[in-house]
């Protein structure tokens, strides 16, 4: 997994990556929830770590502005030295997925990351029903107003993954990852000529309302397009 750091202490952000790293995950830290938040324009990551007391935005800012962007997908555990109830009940009303009082250990941490990213994984299992796309991820069946579309299996994982992630920027090297469940260094060409595929099938070329976009020398984003 490729899991986010927001820690504005550098020896403490240092801490956690070692953890995340010892976990066989791999972790890009951030000082400032504005870094954090600009990084989320051009990369996915798996889970975020979220200081509650930071110096420029406060974590309550840059977990409000994750959710309007990400939305409920990202999960988010706040690692933090407040521990009063109440500092976790505010937290968790506010979308956290779980609460961890610093200094947080090792095994404890690794633990709650692997368990809010099952259920993240569970959650994402339910019908896709947006537009004229009904996707259903256990029957592996899609259609497009009421008529079934026939997919390969790698193209119906790649659509159910877009769909999933919609308004997500995502790279190549991620898709690999996630579809095909391989590392970056495989042709990456592989995964625009599904893409190319899965457009096509899916008319995802604005005639249905959505589009899946090109991003130059990055990778791809699916979005709906709202009606002007």
């Amino acid at each position: 997994m490729h899991i986010a750091i927001l820690e504005d202490d550098a020896f403490q952000r240092q801490f956690l990556t070692m953890l995340v790293e010892t976990g066989g995950h791999k972790a890009s830290g951030f000082e400032t929830g504005s870094a954090l938040l600009s990084s989320l324009s051009n990369q996915s990551y798996d889970l975020l770590l979220l200081d509650w007391m930071m110096p420029e935005l406060s974590g309550e800012q840059v977990l409000a502005a994750v959710r309007e962007r990400v939305g409920l997908d990202l999960p988010v555990i706040v690692v933090t030295a407040r521990d009063a109830e109440s500092d976790v009940v505010h937290a968790l009303r506010q979308g956290a997925d779980d609460f961890i009082v610093k200094p947080p250990k090792a095994l404890e941490l690794l633990a709650r990351m692997d368990a809010l990213t099952r259920r993240a994984r569970s959650s994402r299992a339910a019908t896709i029903k947006v537009g004229p796309y009904e996707i259903d991820p256990e029957r592996r069946s899609v259609s497009v107003d009421g008529k079934p579309v026939a997919l390969t299996q790698k193209e119906f994982d790649l659509a159910v993954y877009l769909f999933q992630n919609s308004g997500r920027l995502l790279s190549r090297v991620k898709l690999l990852e996630q579809v095909w469940g391989v590392s970056a260094d495989l042709d990456t060409r592989t995964v625009d000529t599904h893409v190319s595929r899965v457009r096509r099938k899916l008319q995802l070329d604005e005639s249905t309302g959505w589009k899946l976009l090109p991003v130059y020398g990055f990778g791809y984003r699916l979005d709906p397009i709202k009606p002007e």
